[in-house]
């Protein structure tokens, strides 16, 4: 595993013989006075973060009922804090004496550092920034807590721009461990190394960035939720279709649309709207639905209604609305899936029929050739004995599942199966061709099904005298291990057909969500952008694939960075798809990034080549 930072801690001290901050092991140094200003959600999560770890720190807010609510908070979190053994009853008392608040910005004059997390608009923060200039010491720093404005235009405003800088905290402050400290031309380094240390002694994991919209994280992130509103927008699939897919497909915490709802509707706009204004890229351009929902006040939990509707405002709990029925369910009865054929012998058509086989389904295994046919059953064997031994199933189970899997060389065994899955190379030349086959193969009634993940199923369908039999069942690679399923309907697909391919799902315990017959389908359509602008990232220099890496597994929670995953995936593999999704919709910004090119051109294809963003060790 890769260190999640590639800049030293400071003073050498390495990660791991750092100590968790505690009123007992107080941090050494400056930065001991904090005022923060703006007492809204992030502003009192900061509080909580900084007087747990032994700092004085005064709240100021020019709302006395923001105030209040702050010091209520830091009282109900410190003492959940105290039930859940993670603060002794005495050490919440001294931290709830090393807080108090004020509505005048004066109460901040003998602070060390003070940081701003006012609302996400420049006058705000230009006003507020001026005003500490005339309160604070000269030594102190100003940190401002912008998602996306520039840093570099707001130091400039100031009368001591070299001692303004970003510090980008994450919500919820307390739990998030990523602080991205953001520098302009005018800092000074002295007051980077001040932030940073103090980022450091409260436990986080800072990576130091330059002045862009957005910086690292939310650069990356926010285009990824545009694009996720946009696709709501445009009725291509329903909210739980969007949200289900991210998670089960990628691994993802939340579903991009109940993220925009925590995050704030208005606020994604806000940082879209800038990322767009600097970069002319249409994809950060902001989706017409945020800014419709933003200016009718749905915007999101803190409102009560967003994408979704909640118990109260501020509340998680999600309840029924006039938009609860997810589109495209079956409205039809679907036909008996009494045994299947699996067409391909790679990683994912023996991933398939070990599914298929482990559900009691009989499956036909067909490869070019018998041997080849054989040789992938002895590789779902080997998988299920490997289920076995690890105690998923039992070894009774794991025999009985590689008895129903019958291994052929072609398809002509085909004749007789309910279901045909073809699972051959991702090119639409030869997968015509064996759609072609298929139809004349399997008998009339047969459902048809491709596992393509982003080539067009119609132009698949429209190789067989029967259209209308043909879906997507696009499964994720490990099939035995993923439970998500996208369902493709094309425009001359039945709807016993779509209901068929439902009830397959349901019958191998996969979670089937809708989409139409569009490039990506949905989750490919949604993540390898985001892995593209990874890319071009470090590809600007703005950040290492380290710093990329841990900036969105500490600040998003992802179960991997982009580049991890994109070397799992395989560098040819992930650019093959950004090809398709850049042809298919002729966006500009979904052109493959020349770095991904030039590392496929050397043969840098990820782990199973043995270098791809990173040396890999091959087993």
């Amino acid at each position: 595993m890769v260190p999640p930072l590639s800049h030293p801690s400071p003073a050498g001290t390495p990660r791991s013989a750092r100590t968790a901050p505690s009123p007992h092991n107080p941090p050494d140094g400056g930065l001991r006075r904090v005022a923060v200003v703006g007492l809204g959600t992030m502003g009192t999560g900061i509080t909580e973060l900084l007087v747990c770890a032994g700092r004085e720190v005064i709240g100021v807010d020019i709302s006395g009922a923001a105030a209040a609510r702050a010091a209520a908070a830091l009282d109900a979190a410190t003492e959940r804090a105290v039930r859940r053994g993670r603060l002794t009853a005495q050490d919440r008392r001294a931290a709830l004496t090393r807080f108090r608040t004020s509505t005048d910005l004066a109460a901040a004059a003998d602070a060390d550092l003070v940081i701003e997390v006012t609302p996400e608009s420049y006058p705000t923060k230009q006003r507020v920034i001026r005003a500490l200039d005339e309160v604070v010491r000269p030594g102190a720093i100003i940190a401002t807590g912008t998602d996306a404005l520039s840093v570099t235009r707001l130091a400039a405003d100031s009368g001591r721009p070299e001692r303004v800088l970003g510090l980008h905290f994450f919500h919820p402050a307390p739990a998030m461990r990523l602080v991205e400290v953001v520098s302009s031309v005018l800092t000074a380094p002295a007051a980077v190394t001040a932030v940073t240390s103090l980022a450091l002694d409260l436990g986080k994991e800072p990576v130091a960035v330059g002045d862009r919209p957005g910086f690292v994280a939310d650069g990356l992130l926010f285009g990824y939720l545009n694009q996720a509103a946009a696709m709501y927008e445009a009725k291509y699939a329903s909210r739980e279709d969007i949200d289900t897919a991210m998670r089960l497909g990628c691994g993802l915490p939340m579903g991009p649309l109940a993220l925009l709802d925590l995050v704030g509707v208005d606020t994604a706009y806000t940082v879209l709207d800038a990322l767009y204004a600097a970069s002319r890229d249409r994809l950060h351009a902001p989706a017409p639905l945020l800014r419709q929902l933003a200016q009718a006040g749905l915007t999101g939990r803190k409102a009560g209604r967003g994408f979704y509707t909640y118990r109260a405002a501020g509340s998680a709990e999600t309840v029924p609305d006039a938009l609860t029925p997810r589109a495209g369910q079956p409205t039809a009865a679907g036909r008996p899936v009494r045994s299947v054929g699996v067409a391909g012998t790679g990683t994912m058509a023996c991933g398939i029929a070990e599914v298929f086989a482990g559900s009691g389904v009989p499956v036909v295994l067909a490869g070019r050739d018998r041997a080849r046919a054989e040789a992938a059953r002895a590789a779902v064997g080997r998988s299920l004995s490997r289920s076995a031994e690890r105690g998923r199933i039992s070894a009774a189970a794991a025999a009985g599942a590689l008895g129903l899997i019958t291994p052929v060389g072609g398809c002509a065994a085909f004749a007789d199966v309910d279901l045909a899955v073809e699972a051959v190379v991702e090119d639409l030349a030869v997968k015509r061709e064996l759609f072609t086959v298929l139809d004349e193969v399997c008998r009339p009634g047969a459902l048809l099904a491709t596992t393509t993940s982003a080539l067009p199923v119609i132009a698949c369908a429209r190789a067989t005298g029967r259209p209308q039999d043909v879906v997507g069942l696009h499964f994720f690679n490990p099939a035995p291990a993923m439970k998500l399923v996208e369902v493709v309907r094309t425009v001359l697909t039945c709807d016993e057909a779509h209901a068929t391919a439902h009830a397959v799902c349901a019958r191998l315990g996969r979670y089937p969500v809708d989409c139409g017959d569009r490039a990506g389908f949905i989750v490919n359509a949604l993540l390898f952008p985001y892995l593209n602008n990874a890319v071009k990232m470090v590809q600007d220099h703005y950040a290492s694939p380290d710093d990329i890496d841990a900036a969105m597994r500490l600040g998003a929670g992802y179960p991997m960075g982009p580049f991890e995953l994109l070397d799992v995936v395989g560098l040819d593999v992930s650019l093959a798809i950004e090809r398709v999704l850049h042809g298919a919709f002729r966006e500009p910004g979904l052109a493959p990034a020349p770095l991904l090119e030039h590392l496929v051109a050397a043969g840098c294809l990820g782990r199973k080549t043995g270098r791809g963003f990173r040396e890999h060790v091959r087993r």
